[in-house]
């Protein structure tokens, strides 16, 4: 089979959005208010192990884009996907066939059209997405937005995904509701969208609670005039029964540094004014996900880890693709 075999067998859809769908040089698309995108790559060895489901890799690697719509209360669109396969893998239709299912099947489900992209031959899988929502003008979520008194927000729970990775990693299976949540995360995209107007800074939890949240803290810094911190209740992490199982001979800091640092959460971590607790109670309800207050964003510099409103040291650090060597992401 070629490439353009392929493309033609598993990819193809007939356009809706797109006045030209896949098969020509560029799509074509219709939009109205503010684009949206992103782009997000994932590296067999580096992002997903070898042997992972491929519908599961398929759904994954177009739910960690819609993530990145989430956080800016975008409405996905359309997208592109370009394929890197060893070419026994390209040959290999039931493996093919799964891959494209959970691709596509998440697509329909968030009406985003699959518009183009590129297919390659390679030594190991790469996938790489481009991502094209809207948003309203004016109303885009940024993460440089936050400000001294908010609350901090994050939606479901943290450290699943950590968990399930590290299992894997020390030839464990785990529990099946923690490997979900590493291989299929749920984007968060009807709480980003009922969020516009409600919360000040939101960002996607892809590389630990600890990392991403002073990302937002340090973005806001520059577009204000004064550093900004924030104080975490580490006894308010949201966290599922699944983990606490899965947990149970670790210590305290252990399960914290699944929960702050493992990454791969891709739940959304957001900061509002105190006024809207009760809008966003609403917004997370609308949405049918569980959003926890954290914390509070504050005018000195750093991140603070309480426990029962003592502090706690903690010596945290989240993922970087250019200094850690692993397989993302390695809890210790």
């Amino acid at each position: 089979m070629n490439e353009f075999e392929l493309i033609r067998r598993y990819f193809t859809r007939p356009a809706r959005r797109a006045r030209l769908g896949v098969g020509d040089d560029c799509a074509l698309i219709d939009a109205h208010g503010t684009l949206a995108i992103s782009t997000d790559a994932l590296i067999e060895g580096r992002h997903f192990l070898s042997e992972v489901d491929p519908e599961a890799l398929g759904h994954k690697a177009l739910a960690v884009n819609l993530s990145d719509l989430a956080a800016m209360g975008a409405e996905p669109l359309a997208c592109t996907l370009a394929l890197a396969l060893p070419a026994p893998r390209a040959q290999d239709s039931g493996w093919m066939q799964a891959f494209s299912h959970g691709f596509n099947t998440l697509a329909e489900r968030y009406d985003c059209e699959l518009m183009g992209g590129d297919t390659t031959a390679s030594p190991l899988i790469m996938i790489s997405v481009t991502i094209i929502g809207q948003v309203p003008p004016e109303q885009a979520l940024r993460r440089s937005r936050a400000q001294v008194g908010d609350d901090i927000y994050v939606s479901g729970y943290l450290g699943d995904a950590a968990m399930a990775l590290a299992w894997l990693q020390a030839g464990k299976a785990p529990p099946a509701a923690l490997r979900q949540r590493l291989e299929r995360p749920e984007p968060r995209v009807a709480l980003g969208m009922g969020l516009r107007r409600i919360a000040h800074a939101a960002i996607d939890l892809s590389d630990g609670l600890s990392g991403d949240l002073q990302h937002i803290l340090t973005a806001s810094a520059q577009s204000g005039t004064s550093p900004l911190g924030a104080s975490i209740d580490l006894e308010q992490l949201p966290t599922s029964p699944e983990f606490e199982q899965a947990a149970s001979g670790l210590t305290p800091e252990q399960k914290w540094h699944y929960q702050l640092a493992g990454g791969d959460d891709y739940e959304l971590c957001f900061t509002a004014p105190v006024s809207k607790r009760e809008p966003i109670a609403q917004a997370a309800a609308q949405a049918g996900v569980e959003v926890r207050r954290i914390g509070h964003v504050e005018r000195d510099s750093g991140l603070r880890w309480l426990k029962q409103g003592q502090p706690v040291t903690l010596k945290l650090q989240s993922f970087d693709h250019f200094i850690d060597t692993s397989l993302k992401h390695t809890a210790a």
